[in-house]
């Protein structure tokens, strides 16, 4: 079954401490079901410094959230959908958006 999110994809987030917020898809882990959206769920981690003339610093960086937490923006209607799939007369498989019912690219 093809994936639901790829990256690229902007997506909004339904649930979490940046629930309302968009962004743009930026990794998809499958393995743990998580994406990286960009701009969302922000944390600080400490870097330390790596060659003798570099200095330690604090990084701000994306942390990866649950698919279950994020919801595809239809492109054609810019309203957050459900993603169904139909297969297509050559075979190929496409994405749906369950709300407006027209395919997703």
């Amino acid at each position: 079954m093809p994936a639901k999110i790829r990256r690229g994809d902007r997506v909004v987030v339904i649930a979490g401490k940046d629930r309302g917020k968009r962004g743009t898809v930026r990794h998809v882990v499958t393995k743990t079901g998580r994406v990286v959206v960009e701009g969302v769920s922000m944390i600080k981690r400490h870097q330390r410094a790596r060659s003798q003339g570099q200095q330690s610093q604090i990084v701000e960086r994306e942390a990866a959230i649950h698919l279950s937490n994020v919801m595809l923006i239809d492109p054609n209607t810019d309203e957050p959908t459900r993603v169904t799939f139909r297969r297509r007369e050559n075979g190929t498989m496409v994405r749906v958006g369950k709300r407006s019912g027209q395919d997703i690219e």
